[in-house]
């Protein structure tokens, strides 16, 4: 997907880049290809898969959810930024907060939000787990988001504690989203969640499945949730 695609695709969309958007994710690519040298922060660098594979795959979520309508958002295990970066580019009142368990990704997002000249971010270099249970983060955002992290019983676990009652969260996966659904129920609704659609489209150019992943949080999620670090992983609810 080259830029015209990229700006054109989007704009059919209802998503409308200005040239200084543009230009920053331009940037984007261009600093992420650099400290990829430097550490692993992606397998991806061919322009064009980057800006079909990241860029587009991860502004994907707005095409279903409502951006405006929404003002906090946290990304948890974002890597390289993704989704929420470019988000960020497209909704620039987004305030977004990352928490990521390596302190190298985070140093990485920390130089790419200055050099983008983004405002209202903020990178914690934190266990999902842990992060989760700090006051001054749970049950605050009003959408919390994770792309490609975990099975949906697990990343339940990782993502429902910090929202806030009424608020969202979106899961972005690839296939077999409604088998992993299927399976991590019981952890969505132990949680607090409640699943209110999923959404599936084909990422163009490549054709391959997505689905994006629309759960309410309904109700409180209990306080002995998120369980220590590693455990989610190793004994999901389901």
């Amino acid at each position: 997907m080259n830029i015209d695609q990229f700006q054109s695709m989007l704009e059919e969309k209802g998503i409308s880049l200005s040239p200084s958007q543009l230009d920053q994710f331009e940037r984007y690519y261009e600093i992420l290809v650099e400290w990829n040298e430097k550490m692993n922060l992606t397998a991806i660098t061919d322009k064009e898969e980057v800006y079909l594979k990241h860029f587009y795959d991860s502004i994907s979520a707005a095409f279903f959810i409502d951006f405006s309508e929404v003002k906090t958002i946290c990304d948890v295990g974002a890597g390289a930024g993704f989704p929420s970066i470019p988000l960020k580019i497209c909704f620039p009142h987004l305030h977004i907060s990352i928490v990521d368990s390596l302190n190298k990704r985070i140093t990485f997002l920390n130089h790419l939000s200055n050099e983008l000249g983004l405002t209202n971010t903020h990178f914690f270099h934190d266990r999902a787990e842990t992060f989760g249970k700090k006051k001054e983060h749970r049950e605050t955002y009003d959408l919390v988001t994770a792309r490609a992290v975990a099975r949906m019983s697990v990343l339940s676990e990782l993502c429902l504690p910090l929202v806030k009652k009424d608020g969202y969260f979106v899961a972005m996966k690839a296939s077999n989203a409604n088998e992993e659904l299927n399976v991590g129920k019981k952890a969505v609704a132990t949680l607090g969640g409640q699943t209110e659609k999923v959404y599936s489209f084909v990422l163009p150019e490549e054709e391959s499945e997505r689905n994006i992943v629309k759960i309410k949080k309904v109700k409180e999620t209990p306080k002995k949730y998120p369980r220590k670090p590693g455990t989610p992983n190793k004994l999901p609810l389901e």
